[in-house]
Order: structure tokens, then C-alpha cells, then sequence
């Protein structure tokens, strides 16, 4: 981090900056705690007494920061998670937990969407899993193009999801994808 300080131009012995790279290794190690947890390990408890429940479960609007691995960029969005229950369901703390484990690691938004999708199809042995990432990444927004309302919107559908187009389209409806990327305020 020093080296870096000088780099920019800054002198890092300035009482500003003494304290920086303890608080940058402090700060990485809070963002990339996501190394050290085992998602599928927080999926382990789950309940079967559902009251024969069947229908579509669905937790919206999930925040998350995360950072790019190409720049380590902030990625900064909101995830929505929808599943069709078998005989299993979870906590939905465990649903934005899983969330929170994936962004907390180096990242490309195609792989998180994927990567929460296949732990809760894994984990749930569900009907089917749908998850949307929508996601403004500082590497276009402050550099490179600069496009600062521009927002990266991915999926994964599995199952029912995938081969249903009405179970689709019930969960893209549910989270009014449109409705929240039109209004051009994602992190609200």
C-alpha cells in the first residue's frame, strides 16, 4: 500500500495517510471474507414441515457490494432469489446470506448469478431455482467509459424456471425488474 501511496504522488509518512495500508488490509479483509465461510455449509439446516407449501418462494431485492476480480472495482447491486420447494425450504436470513458469501470474494457477475443458483438447487434439491443479479460495476462507472447509469442484469433459472415459461415469468413479474432498473434508483 505504500508503494502505491508513493505511486500516486502522495507521501505516505503525511499524518493522513501513516494509519492507510493497516486500515486497507482491514477493509480487504471484511470484503473478501466471503473466502473463508462455506456456503454450502449454511444451507445444512432446512425444514421440512411446510405445511404442504408449493408454491414459489421468493426473497427480493438483496443488497450486496462486491468487487470485480479483473480491477477490484466495486460491484455494487441487489440480487432476487426464487425457489420452488420440493419438500425442503430455508431461512430466508440464509437466502441473503448466501448472497453475502459470494460477493464477498473476487467476481464477475455471471458467475455469482450461477454460483447462488447451483448452492440452493444443491442444497434444496428444489422444483426449481431462479436467481437475477442486477448490478452497476464501478469499473464502467468511474473509469474505462464512464457510464454511470448503465446496470448488468443477469440470470440463472433452473428447473421449472428454465422449462416453464409461466413459472418464469410469474418470478420476473414478482421482482418488476423493470420497474426497478426503469426508475434509475437500483440502490435505494
Amino acid at each position: 500500500m505504500t508503494t502505491l501511496i508513493r505511486w500516486a504522488g502522495d507521501d505516505p509518512d503525511r499524518e493522513g495517510l501513516i494509519e492507510t495500508p493497516a486500515r486497507v488490509v482491514r477493509a480487504y479483509e471484511e470484503w473478501f471474507a466471503g473466502y473463508g465461510e462455506d456456503p454450502d455449509e449454511m444451507l445444512r439446516r432446512t425444514f421440512e414441515e411446510v405445511g404442504g407449501y408449493d408454491e414459489m418462494v421468493l426473497l427480493r431485492d438483496i443488497r450486496f457490494v462486491s468487487h470485480c476480480e479483473h480491477h477490484m472495482a466495486p460491484i455494487v447491486g441487489r440480487a432476487h432469489i426464487g425457489y420452488l420447494p420440493r419438500n425442503r425450504v430455508v431461512g430466508i436470513s440464509k437466502l441473503a446470506r448466501i448472497v453475502e458469501v459470494y460477493a464477498r470474494r473476487l467476481q464477475i457477475q455471471e458467475r455469482i448469478t450461477a454460483e447462488i443458483a447451483n448452492t440452493l438447487d444443491r442444497a434444496l434439491q428444489p422444483h426449481g431455482v431462479a436467481v437475477v443479479v442486477e448490478a452497476a460495476h464501478g469499473c464502467m462507472t468511474s473509469r474505462g467509459v464512464h457510464q454511470s447509469k448503465a446496470t448488468m442484469v443477469t440470470s440463472r433459472m433452473l428447473g421449472a424456471f428454465r422449462d416453464r415459461p409461466e413459472t418464469r415469468q410469474e418470478f420476473l413479474s414478482a421482482i418488476d425488474l423493470r420497474g426497478a432498473a426503469g426508475s434509475g434508483n437500483l440502490f435505494s
